[in-house]
């Protein structure tokens, strides 16, 4: 017979948190988007500054790539730049 406790446990412990890539995309289309991690809240921080407007990054290059303004490209899809620096990745 089980315990009432370890059932409430079980419900309520959060899933298992992937650690995460050297390289993450928001972009389902890119082959470095990984649906699992966005399950939880994944913040960047970039030159020691926490940064949300973020698309892509790449932590062993030291890059990310973030929208300019509202314009997007010919198929709808937002034009991004990619800025240089220091760059962390964690779980909010």
């Amino acid at each position: 017979m089980t315990d009432m406790n370890d059932i409430t446990q079980a419900v309520s412990a959060p899933a298992e948190r992937l650690p995460l890539p050297d390289q993450l995309s928001t972009d389902v289309r890119s082959k470095h988007h990984i649906k699992a991690i966005f399950e939880h809240n994944v913040g960047i921080l970039f030159n020691d500054k926490e940064r949300m407007d973020v698309e892509e990054y790449c932590i062993s290059e030291g890059w990310i790539k973030v929208p300019v303004g509202k314009k997007v490209d010919r198929k709808g899809f937002p034009l991004t730049i990619k800025l240089k620096g220091k760059v962390e990745a964690f779980y909010k």
